[in-house]
Formats: C-alpha cells, sequence, structure tokens
C-alpha cells in the first residue's frame, strides 16, 4: 500500500490507538518532504517560501524542496486534510498555510515511530570508541 492509496480517516484511525496514545506501526514512514512541511508548520502557520527555507535547515530536515514539489506536497496534504490554508495573505502572491488536527496527530505518530527507531538503534551495542 503506497502513501498515495490511503485517506486521512485511513491515517487516523491508524495513527492513534484506543488510549489516545500514537500507534503509527501499521503506517508507512512519512516521505521527507511531508515531514519536513508538517515540522515546518508545526511552529505555526508559514507561507510556501517560509516553509521551503525552513525544511533547508538542519533542524528542519535540511531538504531542498523545489517549488514543483512544495507546492504539489502541499496541494496533496491539504487534500488529505494534514494542512490547509488560513485565508490569510500580506502579499497576493504569497498563501499561508497551517497544520490541522489530524495534521499534528500524523506528526505525533511519525515522530513517535522515529523514537522508537532512535532508542532501538542507540539500545545495541556502539563499535568502541563511538559516541550516542
Amino acid at each position: 500500500m503506497s502513501v498515495d492509496d490511503i485517506s486521512a480517516t485511513d491515517i487516523y484511525s491508524e495513527c492513534m490507538s484506543d488510549t489516545g496514545t500514537p500507534a503509527a506501526k501499521n503506517l508507512p514512514p512519512l516521505s521527507p518532504a511531508v515531514f519536513a512541511i508538517l515540522l515546518a508548520l508545526a511552529g505555526g502557520e508559514k507561507h510556501g517560501y517560509a516553509i521551503m527555507k525552513e525544511a533547508a535547515e538542519p533542524a528542519g530536515g535540511a531538504i531542498k524542496l523545489g517549488p514543483g514539489t512544495l507546492y504539489g506536497t502541499i496541494d496533496r496534504m491539504i487534500r488529505d486534510q494534514l494542512v490547509e490554508e488560513t485565508g490569510f495573505t500580506d502579499d497576493a502572491r504569497r498563501r499561508y498555510y497551517r497544520i490541522t488536527d489530524l495534521g499534528h496527530r500524523i506528526f505525533a505518530a511519525e515522530l513517535f515511530r522515529i523514537e522508537n527507531i532512535v532508542r532501538a538503534a542507540r539500545s545495541k551495542a556502539l563499535p568502541k570508541g563511538a559516541r550516542a
């Protein structure tokens, strides 16, 4: 199953357990572009160019998003109800976006998945002299 085959409802039902905690074991990992956009928007609403700049920073994922990738991904994320346009603009060329509640839940589930991977990796014996 590809990410494009999964609807927002499927993602919501799969990413939260009965207790309300993230349970992302059945979801495919988010693409680097989707993760970087959610990471950028987790800090507050932004316009496309600001998202692109933040994604390129090491703390934002250090990935280069060209305009086609950025806006194509944002369009799919809007379709899947992970982000939405705010309706605010300070310039006719700028559209601002924000993460939705579902987007926050998906982002939390992905962070939970990544944390588990990092925890498992750190629990393995490291080669002599390696630092964690």
